[in-house]
């Protein structure tokens, strides 16, 4: 892959510090603010950045995430949080309208951005989400306790010192089942150096439960409220998270949308990025 294939670091000032991120394409094109996943980075969209041509797209390192800025202590990480740093990071580049790609929880951040702001957003175009993750009223108790004992026992946990990337690289793909070269690009952007190797420079609150969620119908809501044209591409087998026939049932709650499913692996934008291009087609593109 070339240089440029490999993005263009940016950086924008907003909030809660300096948020980082890599551009491809070039001035001119559907602006696509594209949104990665959980404990991912902006490297996330190089493979598939390289299949898309004709768009200006900006990969932000999510807050806490890849080489931003970490939220203040003492505040939370959130989806609707996050619906205002995207927001807050589309005017710092001085986008008032765009288009969103999302991987993921990016995708889910996107959801949320899309029903929020109907008039600021062209397309969607969703990968492996859409909406957000529920939960039953019944766990709403047990869910809130175990964040907030998560959350209090952070400050004890000591960041592990990795001597070379080699082990973070391993663990990268084995959780998520990727090649080694997709869990590199997302692991050199993912750590920092310290004396004695590297540790990773992700907020550790990031692992912390999700104290409050919708409930079912209340995601439900979220997608029909989503007014752009948006194209859902899933991966088969599916997530346990987002199993079948429910996640082919929340595409069909969109207003104006279309489903693809191709077989894969949860990260298949990294893996399998032309099969993907394919399925996106010329859809960021449109204009009606």
């Amino acid at each position: 892959m070339t240089a440029s294939g490999a993005g263009r670091p940016f950086e924008v000032e907003i909030g809660i510090g300096t948020v980082h991120g890599l551009r491809f394409g070039a001035p001119g094109g559907r602006r696509v603010l594209a949104l990665h996943g959980w404990l991912d980075n902006a490297a996330s969209f190089v493979p598939l950045a390289a299949y898309l041509d004709g768009l200006d797209i900006a990969a932000p390192d999510l807050p806490g995430h890849g080489r931003s800025a970490h939220m203040p202590p003492g505040t939370d990480y959130t989806f609707v949080g996050a619906v205002h740093q995207v927001l807050d990071i589309a005017d710092a580049l001085g986008w008032e309208r765009f288009a969103l790609l999302g991987h993921s929880m990016g995708a889910g951040i996107a959801s949320l951005v899309a029903a929020a702001v109907p008039e600021r957003i062209e397309r969607f175009v969703a990968i492996e989400a859409l909406g957000a993750l529920p939960e039953t009223v019944e766990q709403t108790v047990p869910r809130l306790r175990d964040a907030v004992t998560s959350a209090r026992g952070l400050p004890q946990r000591a960041l592990r010192v990795f001597p070379d990337l080699d082990a973070p690289v391993r663990a990268r793909m084995r959780v998520n089942a990727l090649t080694e070269a997709s869990a590199r690009l997302l692991v050199e952007r993912g750590v920092r150096d310290v004396d004695g190797g590297h540790v990773w420079c992700s907020d550790p609150r990031l692992t912390v439960p999700t104290a409050v969620r919708m409930t079912p119908d209340q995601v439900d809501a979220l997608i029909a409220g989503i007014e752009c044209p948006t194209r859902v591409i899933y991966a088969d087998p599916p997530q346990p998270y987002l199993p079948e026939p429910d996640r082919s049932r929340r595409a069909r709650l969109l207003p104006d949308g279309d489903l693809a499913v191709i077989a894969g692996g949860h990260h298949l934008h990294m893996e399998q990025p032309g099969e993907v291009a394919a399925a996106i087609g010329d859809f960021l593109q449109r204009t009606a």
